[in-house]
């Protein structure tokens, strides 16, 4: 039998990004619906009859500030107000946090800048004992759900009031009492830990849904697939958030596909209904959330929404974003800053003024500064006191280890 041959040579695709340092980013590429022309289903609906909610993008606030379309959840003023407080008090803390870092007063940090809406407006939504099941940064849940920003300090710093005892590495929380899951720093574990969860909560009847975070990089990995096919299998009472921020630290997210197709798309294929949102409106977001949870709360199971969104800082402060993308790309993204889209929205209601912003700015800067002064004199990484040596033998069984006994008695202490 004759060999077939190709009329080519084979060769490997790389995918490349678009723009490297020293070029001027075009995003004239992207898929991007005008605001208000998705249609919202109903939270019944077949995923097979919603398939175009994948590829287009569910977007609220148009260019001139007013909210239109069917998936303005119309909130009041006062609500709206208070995702405006949350987002800006987590920008001002990441600010303060990433100056200690640099002061060495923690070994790194991770901002969210840019990204803010994507945490608070589902933490808005959900009910405080939902189970959030987050990455590094979403830190905006547990400012929006009232954790003291003290104590998140404390955390940072590893310091003798560490909540955790100095058992996490900066910026890994965790609140039980505020539905906020440990978080981990080995990325996609998360959401299969949230569909299990979420799977115990509706084997016990229980009235608690889930709510899962992974980035655009981990959508590669073999916990999205597994976590996907239990949720559709078994209908899991959780949401998958995808926050495509655009990088995986330096790799751009077509390495992961994106290029090809949303990653909301994916869903389609494990029978589980899926929404592509405009990550910087705080609307947009607040609504695809509430969506998503009236299904999960009706039984019908899980949702994947992909909230595309832009990484404006770096990955972390170990990162330099200037060795792999244009210096300007991040002033250049095409949906903004979702801080100043929602303080326009209530400039655009009569609600809201430029004073009002400078006002309230100033105010968290100075409730920061103080809860930072706080958290510092109880220590930081190279001054002031840890938790006790004692600690490192607790938490590890319910009725201490007769060996751990001797051993810290050994220590004296």
């Amino acid at each position: 039998m004759a060999s077939l041959k190709n009329s080519r040579a084979l060769s490997l695709r790389i995918p490349e990004p678009r723009f490297r340092p020293g070029e001027t980013a075009d995003f004239s590429n992207l898929n991007i619906s005008e605001a208000g022309v998705m249609p919202r289903p109903e939270v019944d609906t077949q995923p097979k009859d919603m398939r175009d909610l994948a590829y287009g993008l569910v977007r609220v606030l148009d260019k001139d500030g007013q909210a239109v379309g069917p998936w303005n959840p119309g909130l009041d003023i006062a609500t709206l107000k208070r995702g405006l407080r949350n987002m800006m008090l987590t920008r001002v803390y990441d600010e303060r946090l990433f100056r200690a870092q640099r002061q060495g007063k923690t070994s790194f940090y991770m901002k969210c800048t840019g990204e803010e809406a994507v945490s608070i407006a589902p933490a808005m939504v959900l009910n405080h004992d939902d189970m959030c099941f987050p990455t590094y940064r979403q830190q905006g849940i547990l400012i929006a759900r009232g954790y003291p920003i003290v104590e998140m300090m404390n955390q940072v710093f590893s310091n003798a009031l560490d909540p955790m005892k100095g058992r996490q590495l900066p910026v890994m929380y965790s609140s039980k009492a505020h539905g906020f899951f440990t978080i981990s720093g080995n990325l996609g574990t998360q959401f299969t830990q949230a569909v299990g969860w979420a799977m115990a909560s509706a084997l016990k009847g229980d009235d608690r849904i889930a709510s899962a975070y992974i980035g655009d990089g981990s959508t590669a990995e073999g916990d999205f697939h597994h976590a996907l096919t239990f949720a559709g299998v078994y209908r899991a009472p959780v949401i998958l958030n995808i926050v495509n921020n655009q990088w995986a630290i330096s790799s751009f997210q077509g390495i992961a596909g994106g290029e090809d197709a949303p990653f909301a798309s994916r869903a389609i294929g494990y029978n589980l209904p899926a929404l592509r949102v405009d990550g910087n409106d705080f609307l947009a977001v607040y609504a695809a959330t509430q969506w998503a949870m009236e299904r999960a709360r009706s039984n019908l199971g899980a949702t994947v929404i992909e909230h595309f969104t832009y990484r404006a800082e770096g990955h972390s402060t170990s990162d330099d974003p200037g060795r792999y993308r244009p210096a300007q790309e991040a002033k250049l993204w095409p949906l903004g800053d979702p801080i100043e889209r929602l303080k326009n929205h209530l400039i655009h209601l009569g609600e809201w003024s430029d004073d009002d912003q400078q006002a309230l700015h100033a105010e968290l800067v100075e409730l920061v500064r103080a809860a930072g002064k706080e958290s510092e004199s109880h220590g930081t990484l190279h001054a002031g006191d840890r938790p006790s040596v004692k600690t490192m033998f607790e938490d590890v069984y319910k009725e201490m280890d007769w060996r751990l006994i001797r051993q810290r008695q050994e220590l004296g202490i």
